[in-house]
């Protein structure tokens, strides 16, 4: 069975024009002129996409599934998850392995188990929590299993984070390889200083998460790891750049030779300090925290100035109050969430909801706003992602032979949105009453159509684990 997808306006990182689509089997067969002649194709079904816009579908590098935190878990996994990026329009995350004692192999089995219910194509990075000769020796190992990605923190002591050594000696490596290292930028040791001054003044509320994660650390550690780049000439992308002044300093280490990227988030576009200080304030608490609204205007900037590759989401969900369950594939789920924090900010588990909202919401404030272009809009959601993380062309394009992932965007339709239009398995929404205008209505993975309007096609089990290849630095 081929599919044919005419009349539409096709969208791509590069350019916007009228053509149509053929897709056979899993992947794009052509992209033709508007009226080619397909009589010879047999068993066709045509959609009309007249009006439309048709886009790749939508690449998010930086989720978070069933995450284990602070005695719970994040509440959704990899069926949920994958669902409720279906519904926004992405077809392909990535989410991130837990570096296990028992080693990278382990640890990468044991994430292939959670992903078996799988619905979307999804891809993993390997967190590198530790560093001695052992893990050293793994490291060559992981793109044999298709992970050309490790993740460094310069906070969280004691659990998460590298010393900077470590971290050197890991982009060496990584740079033998062909792999890229991702990095947590924050002063880990500020952190831990202001963290103790404020429970011991029982300064305890939401807004001091914040508080205690100054934006200067941020920044400091942005140009660290990149001055870390260029000095080992191994590629480094920071994820999820928060402050005005790491767009700053990755626009220095890329002046000057650094194969430094970025990446931010729709929360640091829209959201600011203020909201932690409302009396629901906890569903803002994701780390890095949120800003100023400087900063988000200075993130915007550098996303209309090509200064920033990427926006992801950072989606890692829980419950606002997890005693109180909701109603989910007509089955009630209860999750402890964020209730956990009521009296003391370190003990609120740090995430949001992200992945369904992100390109709705980007097209409606950011496109539509005139704030970033349709191409930018593709660039940053699916195209550069693709090509940063191994997977282009075979996603992140309309181009022959690429996986036939593409959505189908009304951009008249009009959304109240919120928790009640989410698909997301939590209890709120960020974006609770925004007004979007332009939708997706149909979305394709590898040919099959997973999303119709409102109703779910899509299976569990339907998405495949994508071996990736090096990447590249754009």
């Amino acid at each position: 069975m081929a599919t044919l997808i005419q009349n539409g306006t096709l969208i791509t990182a590069s350019e916007t024009i009228q053509a149509d689509i053929l897709i056979e089997g899993e992947t794009i067969r052509a992209v033709l002129a508007p009226g080619s002649d397909f009589s010879h194709t047999e068993h066709l079904d045509i959609v009309n996409a007249a009006g439309k816009f048709i886009t790749p579908g939508g690449i998010d590098p930086h989720c978070h599934f069933d995450l284990p935190m602070f005695g719970t878990v994040s509440s959704d996994d990899h069926y949920t998850g994958h669902k409720a990026a279906a519904f926004g329009g992405t077809t392909t995350v990535m989410d991130f392995v837990v570096h296990e004692p028992k080693g990278f192999r382990y640890s990468v089995e044991r994430w292939l188990e959670k992903a078996e219910k799988a619905a979307i194509d999804y891809s993993f990075h390997m967190n590198l929590t530790r560093f001695d000769e052992q893990v050293a020796a793994e490291i060559p190992l992981l793109p044999e299993m298709g992970i050309t990605t490790l993740k460094v923190f310069t906070a969280y002591n004691g659990r998460l984070r590298l010393d900077d050594g470590s971290i050197f000696q890991a982009l060496q490596i990584a740079r033998e390889n062909g792999m890229l290292v991702m990095a947590h930028c924050e002063n880990g040791d500020v952190i831990e200083t202001l963290v103790a001054e404020a429970q011991n003044a029982r300064r305890t509320a939401p807004e001091w998460h914040a508080h205690t994660r100054p934006a200067w650390g941020a920044i400091e550690a942005t140009l660290r790891l990149a001055a870390m780049s260029k000095q080992a000439d191994a590629p480094v992308y920071i994820v999820h750049m928060n402050a005005g002044g790491e767009a700053d300093m990755l626009t220095y280490a890329r002046q000057h030779g650094a194969p430094v990227m970025g990446e931010t988030c729709p929360q640091y576009l829209f959201f600011t300090l203020e909201h932690l200080q409302r009396p629901d304030g906890a569903k803002w608490i994701c780390s890095p925290p949120m800003r100023s609204a400087e900063d988000n205007a200075r993130l915007w900037q550098a996303l209309k100035n090509d200064e920033i590759q990427t926006i992801g989401t950072d989606h890692c969900p829980f419950f606002f109050d997890g005693t109180k369950p909701i109603v989910y594939e007509g089955q009630e789920v209860a999750i402890p969430g964020k209730e956990l924090g009521k009296d003391d900010f370190t003990k609120i588990p740090n995430g949001l909801p992200g992945v369904q909202d992100r390109l709705p919401v980007l097209w409606t404030y950011g496109v539509r706003a005139g704030k970033i272009t349709p191409n930018q809009f593709v660039a940053l959601t699916s195209t550069n992602p693709a090509k940063i993380f191994g997977l282009y062309p075979r996603k992140g394009a309309l181009l022959p032979g690429s996986d036939a992932d593409l959505v189908i965007w009304d951009p008249e339709k009009t959304v109240k949105y919120g928790v009640a239009w989410s698909h997301q398995r939590t209890d709120y929404n960020l974006y609770e009453g925004w007004e979007l205008t332009g939708y997706p209505e149909k979305v394709f993975l590898r040919g099959k159509l997973i999303v119709d309007g409102e109703h779910w096609l899509g299976t569990r089990g339907g998405g495949q684990f994508l071996k990736r290849s090096q990447g590249q630095v754009i």
